[in-house]
Parts: C-alpha cells; sequence; structure tokens
C-alpha cells in the first residue's frame, strides 16, 4: 500500500464532511494559510472563505491559534497514519523498516512542502506557542522507532542495550527529513539518498559491529 495513502484518506474525510461547521473552518483555513500564509491570515478572512459570519467562527475557535493548533493536530494525525502504514507492510526486515521509516518521512515532508509553501509560519507558531503538540509528535515518532527496534532485537537483527535511548538518537538523526524549509535545499533524489545512506550509517552500531548500543 502507498505509505502515503493515509493521508489521501484524511482529505477525502474531510471532503465528505463538508457539512460539519468547524471542519469547513478548518478546511477553509488550510486553503488560506496555503496561499498566503498563516501571518498574513486573519480571522474575518477565514469566516469569508467559509462562508459565515465572523460572530459564527467564533462559536467554533476562539482565534487564529486554536484553529492551527487543530490543524497542525490533523497533519500530525495523518503523518503518523502514513509511517504507521509503511512499516507495516508484510514481509519487511527490520532494517527495511527503518529504511522505510526515514524515506516515508521524507516523502510527507516534500508533499507537504509543495502543497503549502508557506508550512514554515505554522510551524513556527505551533513551535513557539503549542511545543505540547510537538512533544507528543516526537514522543509518538520515537514509539514507532522503538517498535522497529523491539522488533530487530527479537529477531537477532539488532543487538541494542537501551532501545528507548538509542530510538531518540535515531529520532535526532533524521530531523532533517521533517523539516519542509530544508526540502528545497537538494533534489528528491539527493535527499532520498541522503535518508538511505543515513539508515546504512545507523546500521553497524544496531547490529553491534562497532560496539552495543
Amino acid at each position: 500500500m502507498n505509505p502515503l495513502l493515509c493521508l489521501a484518506m484524511s482529505e477525502a474525510v474531510v471532503t465528505s464532511e463538508k457539512l460539519d461547521p468547524a471542519t469547513i473552518i478548518i478546511d477553509a483555513a488550510i486553503r488560506r494559510f496555503s496561499e498566503y500564509g498563516y501571518n498574513k491570515t486573519t480571522m474575518a478572512e477565514i469566516a469569508e472563505d467559509a462562508a459565515m459570519s465572523a460572530a459564527n467562527l467564533y462559536r467554533y475557535y476562539k482565534n487564529k491559534q486554536d484553529i492551527a493548533a487543530v490543524c497542525a493536530r490533523n497533519y500530525m494525525d495523518e503523518r503518523l497514519c502514513a509511517l504507521k502504514e509503511a512499516i507495516s507492510e508484510p514481509g519487511l526486515s527490520a532494517t527495511q523498516m527503518l529504511e522505510k521509516y526515514a524515506l516515508t518521512t521524507l516523502a510527507i515532508t516534500q508533499q507537504k512542502a509543495i502543497e503549502n509553501r508557506k508550512i514554515d509560519e505554522i510551524c513556527t507558531e505551533i513551535t513557539r506557542h503549542r511545543p505540547d503538540l510537538v512533544h507528543h509528535k516526537i514522543n509518538s515518532e520515537k514509539a514507532l522507532i522503538m517498535e522497529i527496534l523491539n522488533t530487530g532485537k527479537q529477531r537477532g537483527e539488532f543487538l541494542i542495550q537501551d532501545i528507548e535511548q538509542t530510538a531518540e538518537a535515531i529520532h535526532a538523526m533524521l530531523v532533517i527529513f521533517d523539516v519542509p524549509m530544508f526540502m528545497h535545499l537538494f533534489s528528491n533524489a539527493e535527499y532520498e539518498q541522503k535518508a538511505r545512506n543515513a539508515v546504512q550509517l545507523l546500521l553497524p552500531g544496531l547490529r553491534g559491529q562497532g560496539g552495543k548500543v
């Protein structure tokens, strides 16, 4: 299954829920944030795009920051779904699961950078004012990496002493593939090779060939 299928399915769900005012607002906000950026978007403009009064908009969201938080949570949920799909493909070794994780992280980031050229503004807003969402994202991703490492340890592929600490280190190493503002620095092919190289660099340590991790 395409690892980005969850993202497409989520968009289909949004389409099927057009009668829900809260969903209409978020859909309108995403379109406006993508085109004009978070900083230049006003609540009045979102209300107009959602075909409702500003007073009605404030019944659902008290400010623009709350709307951005919902947008961010939705994206994080979609992203986590796609990552789970990627590493759950039948027949994968733990090594292949780790590579799938890295490549899917990259693919999602590249896709979002194309779809939303102003995504960096929302990322900055959420990082500054809703660090709880960022930590939730990090912890969810670390849990997936720990699942991969546990699988590798159980199968005898990896020799790891501290799985949680190792997962944290791997997550930190792969963070460059999760930053939209970096996506213009290299071509997709170059980034894909860098992701594969990063995983290959990790493998000797995970396999105990350079000392136990």
